[in-house]
């Protein structure tokens, strides 16, 4: 178990480390300047990815929990959207008009981490069936 959490923690922070330096990368070459702190959100989506991955490993050990898994992550997905509406409130809702750079910077970053959080949970719930 701590193999595969270690396991989860480099890949996160590898995905972490490249997609951000990469979109920061594009963003200042394109002078496009947004108004919201991008590593913030790269931060919350890897800690908040991380945190469901560990917690879904731990929790599949469990014969009751393992059953529900599924329903579970559905839950925590939801709760993901919403934690980060309520902390990035004011930066994504109170801007007169997000641009399109502006809005599709905040879709990467939770389109990269939902996705590869989505493989490990779907492997989780693979591998103790």
């Amino acid at each position: 178990m701590i193999k595969t959490l270690l396991v989860f923690s480099i890949v996160f922070f590898t995905l972490f480390l490249l997609s951000f330096s990469l979109h920061s990368y594009f963003i200042e070459n394109h002078h496009i300047i947004l108004p919201y702190s991008l590593k913030k959100i790269y931060i919350f989506h890897l800690v908040f990815s991380l945190l469901i991955c560990s917690n879904f490993l731990i929790f599949s050990t469990v014969d009751k929990v393992f059953e529900q898994l599924g329903f579970i992550y559905l839950g925590t997905i939801l709760l993901k959207l919403t934690l980060f509406s309520a902390i990035f409130y004011k930066s994504i809702f109170t801007e007169a008009g997000l641009s399109f750079y502006a809005r599709l910077s905040l879709f990467i970053p939770m389109i990269i981490f939902l996705l590869t959080e989505a493989l490990f949970v779907a492997k989780i719930l693979k591998k103790n069936q």
